[in-house]
């Protein structure tokens, strides 16, 4: 199956405002003028809630895809980039106050390498895996096409930060993410097809308006970190959590999509991931991780906190999706077939 549609690669329409720094930033980018919210409206908005992150959502996809009707050149607008900067910093210091690990690096890879014995009720994975429902299924790639359908493009953003063993091992993973030089196997249209055989739109952003407010930030780390030099250890940090929990978390994903059904290129977008990021889990620890320390010993601290801040983000997501789904309630904001953008 292959999808080349061209509303799979169309830029997306605005999404709907969820609260006054959201409706701000979705009207001036609408209209292409009027007042953007004040410092004040940053200081007193959830650093974790849904309106400051749609607003910062909103904002970061200027860098990747933009928006149907809004002019290419917003992406380097002064004014939305000084409000950018005032959201970044809200976020930022919020997840610096909440994720505290003090260990080495290596005790923390090491403790992800590590496999809980059962099911300790708190792995996505492993609830989809066992008892999953197809409709819940539906949901989880609703809600990570958020993510996966800008696989990579974030993480690409370190490698002109890098050098020596670093960099070459980054742009050795980021080649298989983006298909070996085939455009057929780029991972994002892999979970485009996913998406197809899961009767759902493979357009970009499609379910964004649909996403719970725990999704956001999960997706929004990696745009912060992706676009700041500074912290490029905290991105090689979340690149890592990635890639060494992917493939046994694939794993049960791919056993999910075969049990209920969902086909053969819902399945093959994780059992893709199970054997390439194996070998990636390997590559990432020795060569990036080990040339960067090697090269900035000093970033050893802000590797530990990006995969913190990514285990952090990632746990309150679970915990919305686990506790919806035992409820046998959706996880997300809206029906699926009632959400567009």
């Amino acid at each position: 199956m292959t999808v080349s549609t061209h509303a799979s690669h169309a830029a997306p329409a605005l999404p709907r405002p969820r609260g006054a720094l959201s409706a701000g930033v979705i009207a001036a980018l609408h209209t292409g003028r009027g007042p953007l919210p004040g410092p004040d409206e940053v200081a007193h908005a959830h650093p974790f809630g849904e309106d400051l992150h749609l607003a910062l959502y909103t904002l970061y996809e200027l860098h990747y895809r933009g928006f149907a009707g809004v002019a290419d050149d917003r992406e380097w607008d002064p004014e939305l980039l000084r409000l950018r900067a005032a959201l970044e910093e809200r976020f930022h210091t919020a997840l610096r106050t909440h994720v505290h690990d003090d260990r080495r690096v290596d005790d923390v890879l090491a403790a992800l390498l590590v496999e809980p014995t059962g099911d300790d009720g708190t792995s996505v994975s492993r609830f989809l895996s066992t008892r999953g429902e197809l409709w819940q299924l539906r949901e989880y790639a609703a809600l990570r096409s958020l993510y996966h359908l800008k696989e990579a493009d974030p993480h690409a953003w370190v490698i002109p930060r890098l050098r020596g063993r670093a960099k070459a091992a980054m742009v050795a993973i980021e080649f298989d993410e983006f298909g070996a030089g085939r455009a057929e196997d780029v991972h994002a249209q892999l979970f485009a097809e996913l998406l197809v055989d899961l009767d759902l739109d493979p357009s970009y952003g499609r379910y964004l308006d649909a996403a719970p407010a725990k999704v956001l930030p999960t997706v929004n780390l990696m745009s912060l970190l992706g676009l700041h030099r500074a912290l490029r250890g905290a991105l090689v940090g979340h690149f890592a959590c990635v890639e060494v929990t992917s493939s046994p978390g694939s794993r049960r994903l791919a056993q999910a999509m075969r049990r209920t059904g969902a086909g053969p290129a819902a399945e093959r977008f994780y059992a893709e991931h199970v054997e390439a990021d194996a070998v990636h889990e390997q590559v990432v620890r020795r060569e990036v991780i080990g040339g960067l320390l090697a090269d900035e010993p000093d970033l050893e601290a802000d590797v530990v906190f990006g995969i913190a801040a990514t285990e952090f983000l990632e746990g309150r997501l679970g915990d919305h999706l686990l506790t919806a789904w035992r409820a046998g309630r959706s996880a997300l904001r809206m029906p699926l077939d009632a959400s567009s953008t």
